[in-house]
């Protein structure tokens, strides 16, 4: 995401540095999502910390970007893609089977893939609704049963659900978004109960605004302005999509160890402001 000018970018710099997590080196972990924004961000991260990577997106084109950027940058880690819509069942199937017989297992999952819906709910359709629920929340519980079964019958396994700050807070116009992303923070909680006694840690991310084309493209379509969400926001800048990934990180490493079941919330102090 770009900020309306310059001037702006440089008052508003995150000063994150970037750190190595215990635990990460050699595990496979699929990436959905994972070719732009975010996703492709939450793989950087991954990668930078010695893990072999399976990316799982519906853009190709994006995918192949992503698999050549991340070589570039990191050429001794493995790194896979596979083209599938994560609301297909079939493609979901078989884009673990293939990581499963590509790597031998499936070590984490990072469940990022999804849509915003930013529209009045007099308005939004029906088949908007549907929409919103396929890609934010069936895939979701999708991805997650696929890779929890391969999981089991290895004892082990990390998922991390993305969610949204919008998942344990409220906003006009985004009743079907916030909706669905509450509807994952439940699962998150559900399934992490459910799970542990396989020995899979489940936990979600909650991130805020963050600067990613998606952001933007809200932004140039008049459907976010930027000025005012920095203005609301206490720390007084957009994320950044490594601050998400840094998150996602400490989660799927021995230091998260004793930790499931939660939602974790990165939103500049967002949800906290009580204040408009």
């Amino acid at each position: 995401m770009t900020t309306p000018n310059a001037k702006q970018d440089v008052q508003k710099n995150s000063v994150y540095e970037q750190s190595a997590y215990a635990g990460i080196a050699g595990k496979v972990v699929v990436v959905t999502g994972g070719g732009s924004g975010i996703g492709l961000s939450l793989a950087e991260g991954f990668a930078r910390n010695g893990a072999k990577l399976f990316l799982i997106d519906i853009n190709e084109q994006a995918l192949e970007s992503a698999q050549a950027r991340l070589k570039d940058a990191w050429p001794k880690e493995d790194v896979q893609i596979f083209v599938a819509s994560v609301t297909d069942d079939i493609g979901v199937e078989a884009a673990f089977g293939h990581c499963k017989a590509h790597y031998g297992r499936i070590d984490v999952l990072l469940n990022n893939a999804g849509i915003s819906i930013n529209r009045p709910s007099l308005e939004i359709t029906p088949a908007e609704w549907r929409r919103g629920i396929e890609m934010n929340l069936n895939s979701v519980f999708l991805c997650a049963q696929v890779a929890a079964r391969h999981m089991v019958e290895q004892g082990s396994g990390n998922i991390i659900n993305t969610s949204s700050m919008w998942g344990v807070s409220a906003s006009p116009e985004r009743t079907a978004y916030c909706s669905t992303k509450a509807a994952v923070v439940s699962m998150t909680k559900c399934l992490a109960v459910e799970w542990a006694k396989y020995g899979i840690r489940m936990n979600a991310i909650g991130p805020g605004y963050t600067r990613t084309p998606l952001v933007k493209e809200l932004s140039l379509a008049g459907r976010l302005d930027v000025e005012s969400l920095l203005n609301r926001t206490p720390l007084n800048r957009l994320g950044e999509p490594g601050e998400m990934a840094e998150l996602a990180l400490f989660l799927a490493s021995t230091s998260a160890s004793f930790i499931t079941g939660q939602i974790f919330v990165s939103d500049g102090g967002w949800t906290a402001n009580g204040f408009m």
